[in-house]
């Protein structure tokens, strides 16, 4: 799993690119990679509207949407497993209904 920074180190390493290190003497400094504080510095300009892009916040509701349908997904399969012993297998609409 990749490593978390707090947001506060993050805005540091973005303030010292800024400033006019380059991104290699920063990322050597503080021991972490070239491509964290590249990847950091896009999603800054993403979320400053200089670059087209999913902004921070649009991507963290990306992230809990997919967990969540990731999660009704697996209890949905649970409970069509459980019914197919039973024969009551319908379609996640809930079939046609009988005419009256």
């Amino acid at each position: 799993m990749p490593r978390s920074y707090p947001p506060e180190f993050r805005r540091k390493v973005l303030d010292l690119v800024a400033s006019g290190r380059k991104v290699a003497e920063v990322a050597q400094l503080l021991g972490i990679s070239d491509q964290t504080v590249c990847v950091w510095r896009r999603q800054h300009l993403i979320d400053t509207g200089q670059l087209p892009g999913t902004n921070s916040t649009d991507q963290s509701e990306l992230t809990a949407a997919r967990k969540r349908i990731a999660e009704l997904e697996a209890e949905l399969a649970i409970h069509r497993r459980a019914a197919e012993p039973l024969g009551e297998v319908t379609s996640p609409k809930g079939g046609s209904k009988p005419s009256a």
